[in-house]
């Protein structure tokens, strides 16, 4: 995702005549007020305070105290993944800011359309190193689409404008907005709509015709295609026209971890997730293929394994809103640049005009991938230690809550159950840090998605280890009604880095204990912190006990619910190919069959 630093100009109003003035921290609340800003999370500090002024007189925006700014990021890119639109947060200077630079990577890597605004020491005292002076602006520019920095009172409403513009236009993102604090005391006149240059910002949409009538040849011809959807799909808004696509074609269709839910899981189609931890037809399907018709997906080394290696056969249509990401990886046969939600519509036109005759005989594809959905069909051997099984909690979850519900994962093992036992119908319903791979993500994003989306029910599935990196934010859910469901997946571990010790270290499990669930000392003990903060908080440790705790999680909604799932911490994640080997594992999967294979 190029960064736009260097040609995006927010310039200052010309007309004054009959504006009112305000000062700078009123310019920005009201700015965000005509651009239909209704929600922001933040945390005051000395050089963001003039602007919490006036927020405490706005009845427009709702700001939601976090308890730490990580969270705050979190928080806004959960509200976008799960409302489509943008999120904002808000932080002080120094420490304040640099606290939320975790969230905005997390949403740079994930294309998530998030507004930082970002208060700092007085102009004069710029690069004197003030109290709490930190320049946010570089430490953020290779992590944003572009950051402002604002001098002067009159520049404000032009920048947060021109923000907004650039986070939620083209291959969406984090934009910061870096504001002196005298130029928030300062005033000036307010003018909406300002006039907003951006000369060198001019995302492409439409896609070029010639290129989509080649994708469409090639669709025409291929007797092996598959299309291999990313997040872009989602981001755009295209699930419809993706699935009017695929029944077209007939191709097989697999979702990666971003865009889990941008196609139905119970579609017949519908083959899966691919990658390291995919099901075995997914993977194979794009390594078998004769053409590989990307739409807005990365070519992630997490899905290609070995790049070299990957899909030596098939010819690569690749389409994305963002340039720098097409051949980036692997060359793309047709490069084809513009937003999703047209292309797929001009590419289904086109692939009917290209098989008016015939269409190309798949039958034989089919079979192969047939097969390998009858021969590894997806699923877990119980644990021999008598603890749960996590894929069982996690499936249960999903099968109570149905797919109406949203589910946001933090990273690690029970991230890939969740992303492959919690089946998926609808976009949006999956949330999670697939590019960062940030531990603490769930529980705040999770809280921002049930403040877009109230009506919802919204789990945070997190993992001991990452729950404690951002659990201070259930305070937050309980003063403000925000009643989110915990499932905490408890295996005393840092689960997913212990796998890889048990599978490449020889067992050698340095430093991922966590003594969270397992033996008579829990420290913490998960129950009596989220009874601390002012949680509904139940444990299970029988499967017996698994539906009533989901049950009784449901049917509260006055605060949030933790639930402490003490589970097997030899569970591993299947499939799995191991990092940087080819994708042709047929062998590699025959030996671990009855690691996929569900038991009775």
């Amino acid at each position: 995702m190029p960064s736009d630093s260097a040609t995006v100009v927010p310039r200052p109003p010309a007309r004054t005549a009959g504006a009112p003035v305000l000062t700078g921290a009123q310019a920005v609340v009201r700015s965000l007020e005509m651009l239909g800003v209704t929600d922001v999370f933040g945390l005051p500090g000395g050089a963001i305070l003039p602007v919490y002024d006036p927020l405490m007189d706005t009845s427009e925006i709702r700001h939601i105290l976090v308890r730490h700014e990580q969270g705050a990021g979190h928080a806004a890119e959960g509200y976008a993944a799960a409302s489509g639109k943008t999120g904002v947060a808000i932080a002080t200077s120094g420490p304040g800011a640099t606290n939320l630079v975790t969230a905005i990577a997390d949403a740079y890597m994930d294309s998530v359309p998030i507004l930082c605004i970002t208060g700092q020491v007085f102009s004069n005292l710029m690069g004197t190193d003030a109290f709490q002076e930190a320049d946010i602006v570089g430490i953020t520019m290779p992590i944003t689409k572009h950051s402002f920095l604002v001098k002067t009172a009159d520049e404000i409403p032009a920048a947060i404008a021109a923000a907004w513009e650039i986070a939620s236009t083209g291959r969406p993102g984090p934009v910061l907005v870096d504001i002196t604090k005298d130029a928030q005391q300062a005033e000036a006149p307010f003018i909406w709509p300002p006039k907003v240059e951006l000369p060198g910002y001019r995302p492409v949409t439409k896609a070029h015709g010639k290129q989509i009538q080649a994708a469409a040849q090639l669709l025409a011809e291929s007797v092996k295609p598959v299309l291999y959807v990313g997040g872009g799909v989602i981001r755009s808004h295209a699930s419809g026209e993706l699935r009017e696509l695929a029944e077209a074609t007939g191709a097989p269709v697999v979702t990666t971890l971003m865009a889990r839910g941008a196609f139905p899981d119970s579609h017949p189609q519908h083959l899966g997730m691919p990658g390291m931890h995919g099901t075995v037809p997914a993977v194979l399907a794009l390594q078998e293929s004769d053409l590989i018709i990307a739409l807005g997906a990365r070519f992630d080394d997490r899905v290609t394994g070995k790049a070299a290696l990957f899909a030596p056969n098939a010819k690569v249509v690749h389409v994305d809103i963002d340039p720098a990401e097409i051949s980036k990886i692997r060359t793309a046969d047709v490069p084809i640049v513009g937003d999703l939600k047209e292309v797929l519509v001009d590419l289904a036109a086109a692939y009917h005009g290209a098989t008016t005759a015939a269409r190309p005989d798949t039958s034989e594809w089919w079979a192969f991938l047939d097969g390998l959905r009858e021969e590894f069909p997806l699923g877990y051997t119980p644990p021999a230690d008598g603890l749960m099984s996590p894929q069982y909690v996690i499936s249960r979850i999903g099968e109570l809550t149905g797919p109406e519900g949203v589910y946001a994962a933090g990273v690690g093992q029970h991230q890939m159950w969740a992303a492959q036992f919690i089946k998926y119908e609808r976009p949006n319903a999956w949330l999670n840090s697939g590019g960062a791979g940030t531990m603490g993500y769930s529980v705040p994003a999770a809280m921002g998605a049930k403040v877009a989306e109230p009506d919802r029910t919204v789990w945070a599935i997190d993992g001991d280890g990452c729950f404690q990196m951002t659990n201070q934010e259930l305070a937050t859910c309980a003063i403000n009604n925000i009643p989110i469901k915990v499932a905490i997946i408890n295996n005393s571990s840092l689960g997913m880095v212990r796998q890889w010790q048990t599978l490449f270290y020889d067992g050698r499990y340095s430093h991922t204990n966590l003594n969270t669930g397992h033996g008579t000392v829990r420290i913490p003990d998960f129950v009596k912190l989220a009874e601390a903060y002012g949680c509904l908080a139940i444990r299970v440790e029988r499967e017996e006990d698994v539906d009533a705790a989901i049950q009784t999680a449901l049917e509260t909604n006055d605060r949030p619910v933790v639930i402490d799932f003490v589970v097997s911490a030899d569970a591993m994640v299947w499939p799995m190919v191991p990092q940087g080997v080819s994708n042709s594992y047929i062998q590699y999967a025959r030996d671990h069959a009855p690691a996929f294979e569900q038991e009775d």
